[in-house]
């Protein structure tokens, strides 16, 4: 039986909310692509000036520009660039001797009129520091006073009262992020650049971490010697609690290795756990990696290979580390 008390949703409220939300995706990706139509030698001109800055980028705005200020400084910073966001309002009151004559400024503001930012434009010209300005109005103020002004202009924001910034932000961010990639490349910055830059990320672990930095080594490593029986091998395998043991000689080299699945395998085939040697049931010549290799490779060869453990050794094949599928789940790799 119906609640009298619900209130039915009018049946074409999904679909007009649908088109609703398809006809800003339709304004904003328009606009973004008209400004790429648009770039011209300003862009070059702003670019080369970032690069050639021997302080660091300074991006300042207020309201929705702010906030997108934020984020294109948080882009640039974490792309090889160093920036940080200052508000304008605040550098009135003392934020402003955060900025220095080597840094370059980027003040975004679309009507280019924004007080906060046109009171403190002098102060930063007198100061020497450079001024990219990014803007809807070339005949603005804050485009007159701009090193390099980057006009972002659209021909209507995806509110239907056309007040609300809308397509006018999307495309300031689609600027910014413009500038942090042209200035990425320019730098040749890489992925491990960026890993260390991100080293709490899934990304950093993944470039950063490698097997010297899981492995268990030391006392923690199991191994025995190639002169051991079965039961001693079995004891350190318990102890050490990888599934595995390696099986060195004299010297230290690598020789094989002993897992859980060869202990099914020696029993089938009618092994005696009292008097078999650990060389008359090891697997010789197993897979290993140096200590240097990224922890990832060591997944995909794992997980190719379907073995849940692995050994290193440097490169005269001597046994210095040991791991496990566990280790890499760990170290955030996988």
């Amino acid at each position: 039986m119906n609640n009298p008390d619900q209130v039915a949703a009018p049946a074409h409220a999904h679909e007009s909310f649908i088109a609703t939300g398809a006809e800003v995706f339709r304004i904003e990706a328009e606009a973004v692509l008209a400004q790429a139509a648009r770039l011209g030698p300003e862009f070059d001109a702003a670019v080369n000036l970032m690069l050639n800055c021997s302080g660091r980028i300074v991006v300042s705005g207020i309201g929705k520009s702010g906030h997108i200020g934020r984020k294109i400084a948080a882009t640039l910073a974490s792309t090889g660039t160093p920036a940080f966001f200052v508000h304008p309002a605040e550098a009135s009151h003392g934020d402003l001797g955060m900025i220095t004559k080597d840094d370059a400024v980027i003040a975004l503001s679309y009507s280019g009129e924004s007080d906060e930012l046109v009171a403190i434009v002098p102060l930063i010209k007198r100061a020497g520091t450079k001024l990219i300005c990014i803007t809807g109005s070339p005949k603005s103020t804050l485009a007159s006073q701009a090193d390099v002004h980057l006009p972002v202009t659209v021909e209507r924001e995806a509110c239907p009262l056309n007040l609300a910034p809308t397509a006018s932000t999307t495309v300031t961010l689609a600027m910014g992020d413009a500038l942090a990639i042209a200035l990425l490349k320019a730098r040749g910055f890489g992925a491990d650049d960026f890993a260390r830059s991100h080293p709490g990320g899934k990304l950093g672990k993944r470039l950063l971490v490698r097997l010297s930095d899981v492995m268990h080594s030391g006392s923690a490593l199991p191994q025995v010697s190639d002169q051991a029986s079965l039961a001693a091998a079995l004891i350190e395998m318990s102890e050490k609690g990888l599934g595995m043991t390696a099986i060195v000689d004299g010297a230290g080299q690598l020789q094989g290795v002993f897992t859980d699945g060869d202990l099914r395998r020696a029993l089938e085939a009618g092994a005696d756990l009292r008097s078999a040697h650990i060389v008359d049931v090891m697997k010789r010549n197993p897979l290993t990696m140096p200590p240097e290799k990224l922890a990832v490779e060591a997944v995909r060869l794992m997980e190719t290979r379907r073995i849940n453990g692995l050994l290193v050794v440097d490169q005269n094949q001597r046994l210095v580390g040991a791991l496990n599928m566990h280790d890499l789940f760990k170290a955030g790799v996988v």
